[in-house]
């Protein structure tokens, strides 16, 4: 018995199914004598004559008939286990949405516990959010109020947070500026763009319009797509206060005529949410909200410091 393999016992089924060994072999992709030898080896191996075969028929023998029913439970649950150990190595593969931030280790973290799929269309946080609702996705890093997470049966949890800054014109460049050429600058004291296309930016103008009343900070009316962008620097250049950067510029290098500033009274954070299903209950999806998730905390992210702001139903906001 000690010889016996899973493909042998495959074999046998597939025989015993077809009651043909040239149907058999064709099914089982494999060559006819092959099959025969292999049919024979396991035969051997059991101790029993599993079928009777002449040239014209081939039937189950009363052992053949007897263990059938057992080899196909015993090749169910050695299915149940290799799917089993495919989810424990990572070959389950989830569908990933993002907005324009990822964290960089990514693949490394997730690699044990699922194939991460990143999706190629880059969406704003909204759509992101409604694309998991409707199973397009399976998880998405985007920003949502709670309000989002219950209007689509979602729920999030804490991935990365970006503290925003301001840019401004330099000194440097001899150009008059309002604003005098230091590092920090109060929220109140910015000037913060607000889209007419709800469309590319719905969650970025939500967050601004409760960040102008909360703050002080001034609403400027744009209808040009220049939240962020080149023209977004033009804006910066044509404003006489600083403007404050959204999450999708965070990383894009600053025109050598424009500083940064680092704003304050209070820091102004964003939220990164990894937002699932509410119902979801696969396991390697759940495994690659923990493995990315799982101990990122508000306070190391310094969103919960006496001087932070969130918008009031951020998931993360601290009861105000």
């Amino acid at each position: 018995m000690a010889g016996v393999e899973l493909r042998q016992l495959r074999y046998f089924v597939a025989v015993a199914e077809e009651l043909n060994f040239g149907r058999a072999a064709a099914r089982l992709l494999i060559a006819g004598p092959s099959l025969s030898q292999q049919i024979k080896a396991l035969e051997r191996d059991l101790g029993v004559r599993l079928f009777d075969r002449d040239r014209r028929s081939v039937s189950l023998t009363p052992a053949g008939a007897d263990l059938l029913p057992h080899t196909r439970a015993l090749l169910e649950r050695a299915d149940d286990l290799r799917g089993r150990a495919r989810r424990l190595s990572g070959s389950q593969a989830v569908r990933l949405g993002y907005v324009n931030w990822l964290p960089a280790d990514l693949i490394r973290r997730t690699a044990a516990v699922a194939q991460v799929h990143v999706d190629a269309w880059v969406a704003p946080s909204h759509t992101q959010a409604a694309r998991v609702a409707d199973g397009s996705l399976d998880l998405a890093v985007c920003w949502v109020r709670n309000e989002d997470l219950k209007r689509h049966g979602l729920r999030a949890r804490l991935l990365g947070a970006d503290r925003l800054y301001a840019v401004a014109r330099s000194t440097d460049t001899g150009e008059p500026s309002a604003a005098p050429d230091v590092s920090t600058v109060p929220v109140g004291d910015t000037d913060v763009l607000i889209d007419d296309d709800v469309t590319s930016w719905a969650s970025w103008n939500e967050y601004a319009e409760e960040l102008t009343r909360a703050t002080g900070a001034r609403a400027v009316r744009i209808a040009d797509g220049a939240v962020t962008g080149p023209a977004f620097f033009d804006h910066v250049r044509r404003c006489r206060r600083p403007v404050l950067n959204s999450p999708k510029g965070q990383t894009t290098p600053l025109p050598s005529d424009l500083v940064r500033r680092e704003v304050v009274a209070p820091k102004v954070y964003w939220t990164w949410s990894l937002v699932r299903r509410e119902t979801e209950e696969r396991a390697g999806v759940l495994a690659v909200v923990d493995a990315l998730c799982d101990g990122v905390g508000a306070d190391e992210l310094g969103i919960h410091a006496p001087d932070a702001w969130l918008p009031a139903d951020d998931p993360y906001a601290l009861p105000r």
